[in-house]
C-alpha cells in the first residue's frame, strides 16, 4: 500500500471523539513526528530502515503504555552492538492534527510501520509487551526480504562471512501483511485463519487474527452513532457489541468491558454464550497483566456463576 496522497484539507484539525477530558503533556517518545519531517525525512528515510510510527494522545493512558514500551524497546534495540536497525517516531495527535489527518488516524493507539514509503498497518489495539517485540521482529524480517535495513538481533560485528540473523516469516504470515499492506483485512484474517488451522494456539497468529477482526468489525463505522445507538437501545445485542468494539479501539477498556459484562447478566442461552465469546475474544487484544482485563475477568466470572 502506498503512502496515502495528502487530502486537501491536511491541515485541518482533526478530532478524535474518544478523547474528552484533556490532560497533561508528556514527554515524546522517539523523533516528534510533524507535517514537515514527515515528508521530508521520515519518508524517505524508510528506503534505508525500518520506521515505526506510534500514533498516540496524552488523554488516552492505554496509548501512553503503549508509547512507553516501545520507547523502552527502541532503547534496548539502540544499546546493542551496531544499533537498533529501525527508527521509532512518535505522532502526537492533539499537538500534530494535520498529521493525524493524513495517516487517516480514528483511534489510538495506532502503530504503522514504513517500508520503503508503504505504510503497513500493525495494530490499533493495546498488545502486550511480548506480542510488542514479536510485531518489530516480524516487521524488521519483512523488510530485510525487501533489501532493507536488518533482521532482529543482528548487528555490526563479527566476521564479513557471517550471516544475518533473520526470522523467516511463515507463509500464511507473509500473506496476511501483505493483504494489510493492501488494505484487505478480510483476506488477511483469512490468512491467520489458515495458520491457526496448521498451527492452533499460535500465540502471534491469534493475536493477528483478533485484531484484524476487530478491524473489519469498525472499519467504516460511525463511532459516536454506535455508542449513542447502543445506549438507546439496551437491549439490542448487536448494537451493544459494535459499540464494545468500537470502545476497545478508542482505549476505553472499562466502558467495553462493562457494557459487555452487564450484556451477560441480562441474557440467557444462546445470546448470552454470543455475548460472552464476543467479550473473550477482546479480552484477548490486552495486555494479561492489564489491572483492568483482571479486574473485567472477575467480574465475568460473578456475572456468570
Amino acid at each position: 500500500m502506498s503512502m496515502p496522497p495528502l487530502p486537501k484539507d491536511f491541515g485541518r484539525a482533526f478530532d478524535l471523539s474518544s478523547l474528552k477530558n484533556p490532560a497533561p503533556q508528556v514527554a515524546n517518545v522517539g523523533i516528534a513526528v510533524n507535517q514537515t519531517n514527515l515528508m521530508e525525512e521520515i519518508i524517505p528515510e524508510s528506503n534505508n530502515q525500518v520506521v515505526i510510527l506510534i500514533c498516540w494522545s496524552p488523554r488516552s493512558p492505554e496509548s501512553q503504555r503503549v508509547l512507553d514500551s516501545l520507547g523502552k524497546m527502541h532503547a534496548e534495540d539502540s544499546a546493542a552492538e551496531g544499533g537498533a536497525g529501525w527508527i521509532l517516531g512518535s505522532v502526537n495527535v492533539d499537538q500534530e492534527p494535520s498529521v493525524a489527518t493524513a495517516l487517516q488516524v480514528q483511534s489510538v493507539p495506532l502503530a504503522i510501520a514504513l517500508i520503503q514509503e508503504q505504510l503497513v498497518p500493525l495494530f490499533e489495539t493495546v498488545p502486550t509487551d511480548e506480542q510488542l517485540r514479536m510485531v518489530i521482529n516480524k516487521v524488521l524480517a519483512l523488510a530485510l526480504e525487501r533489501g532493507i535495513g536488518k533482521a532482529a538481533g543482528e548487528n555490526s560485528g563479527g566476521s564479513q562471512d557471517a550471516q544475518p540473523i533473520e526470522e523467516k516469516l511463515e507463509p500464511e504470515e507473509q500473506a496476511a501483511l501483505t493483504a494489510l499492506e493492501e488494505g484487505d483485512f478480510a483476506a488477511a484474517a483469512n490468512s491467520y485463519k489458515q495458520w491457526l488451522l496448521r498451527s492452533p494456539g499460535n500465540p502471534l497468529a491469534s493475536a493477528g487474527l483478533a485484531q484484524v477482526d476487530l478491524m473489519l468489525r469498525i472499519q467504516g463505522v460511525d463511532f459516536n452513532s454506535a455508542i449513542s445507538s447502543a445506549d438507546s437501545s439496551p437491549e439490542n445485542i448487536e448494537a451493544q457489541l459494535l459499540a464494545a468494539d468500537v470502545q476497545i479501539s478508542q482505549g476505553d477498556l472499562d466502558g467495553s468491558f462493562n457494557r459487555l459484562i452487564s450484556l451477560v447478566k441480562k441474557t440467557a442461552g444462546e445470546d448470552r454464550k454470543k455475548v460472552r465469546e464476543h467479550l473473550l475474544s477482546l479480552f484477548t487484544l490486552i495486555d494479561p497483566e492489564d489491572p483492568k482485563l483482571i479486574q473485567a475477568r472477575q467480574l465475568l466470572a460473578s456475572a456468570l456463576f
